[in-house]
Formats: structure tokens, sequence, C-alpha cells
């Protein structure tokens, strides 16, 4: 029969890259020496899982109905950036360079981890473009497999909305050196190179 102890460490391993030794270590180090901030923290997981749902709008983690990014009058409708996760988002909007709408996929297709179109919301994003009167759909998803497959299908999906499609740049990254990148990155760099100037004088 399992004690505490080990419940614990056993609830701990659902932490990513955490293993079994590093989940007794954390488990006993609250023990030992953080048992007043351990129980904060289960107290805020709890309220956290809780409270924390999705925003009916972008999909995103939010307490109410409707996330403040959304609520946000003065955004953009013309635009909707697709992502992955709710990080991606923070990590766009910290550029403070795009002003317009978002839509949170939660994951990307992989039918190998059984992720499929029902689980993304699709329906979701439909709608939503459909609301707002979208007239172009940013892909921002991971450069990968998955991320190539969810782009393609959800073309698919939209293309009835009569919107048009971007994807963000990918290549060479700021200060990366190409004799350090892989074939891919490098090709993929090439053919979405851009003009520098028309002519040279």
């Amino acid at each position: 029969m399992t004690n505490d102890i080990d419940e614990l460490i056993e609830a701990l391993l659902c932490l990513p890259s955490v293993g079994p030794r590093s989940a007794q270590r954390m488990a006993y180090h609250l023990l030992l020496h953080k048992r007043k901030q351990g129980v904060h923290l289960a107290e805020r997981l709890k309220q956290a899982m809780t409270n924390i749902k999705h925003c009916q709008y972008c999909n995103t983690f939010s307490c109410e109905a409707i996330c403040s990014l959304c609520s946000a009058g003065e955004r953009d409708t013309n635009q909707i950036c697709i992502v992955e996760t709710p990080l991606d988002l923070l990590a766009i909007e910290k550029t403070s360079v795009f002003n317009g709408q978002y839509f949170v996929l939660m994951g990307l297709l992989s039918p190998i981890d059984g992720i499929g179109p029902d689980k993304l919301s699709i329906d979701k994003l439909l709608a939503r473009c459909q609301q707002l009167g979208t007239q172009e759909v940013i892909f921002a998803t991971n450069s990968s497999m998955e991320g190539e497959a969810t782009v393609y299908y959800l073309q698919e999906q939209l293309t009835p909305l009569g919107v048009c499609f971007s994807q963000l740049a990918r290549g060479v990254p700021m200060g990366g050196a190409l004799e350090y990148l892989d074939s891919s990155t490098i090709s993929r760099a090439l053919s979405k190179r851009s003009i520098i100037t028309d002519n040279i004088s």
C-alpha cells in the first residue's frame, strides 16, 4: 500500500521533464524545508485548476468567460493569429508588434498522440472568423511535421470563408551562423528570401 510520500512523488511526476528521482527530491525538499510553501502551492494549484477555463472567443486560458485581450475593443478584427499554446500567444504579444486577434489551438494535429481535429476547437475558430469578418489568417505554429499538417488542414477548413493566409517567416535566426544551421532551415530561408532592393545603382 502506498503512503502519503509515495503518492506525493507520484503526483509530481505529471510535471514536464520530471522523472522519479527529481520528483523524489522535490517531495522531500518540500517536506524538509518548505512545508508552508508546499501548502500554499497546493492551494494555488487547486484554485487554478478549478477557476481557469478557456476564453469563449480565442480559447486561451482565462478566469473570465472572455479574456482581457478579446475584451479590448481597440484590437484589429481583420487579422487573427493562430498559435499552438497560450505561451505562444504571450511570446507574440510581448513584441508589441501585433494588434489583431488570436486563436489558441491548445495543440497540433498528431494522430500518433491521438490528437485529431476534434481536439483543437476548430468549430470555435471557424465561428470566431465568421463573427469578426476576418480577412487575414496568420499561422504562427511551430515548424514541424505536426505544425505543417495542422496549417494545411486549417487552410482547407478556412478557405470557404474567403480569407487570405500568411505564415510567420522562418529561416536564419538573428545572430545565427549558417555553418551551425541544419539544411532544412537554410533551404526554407532561401526559398522564402526577400528582395532588399529592386535594382543596384
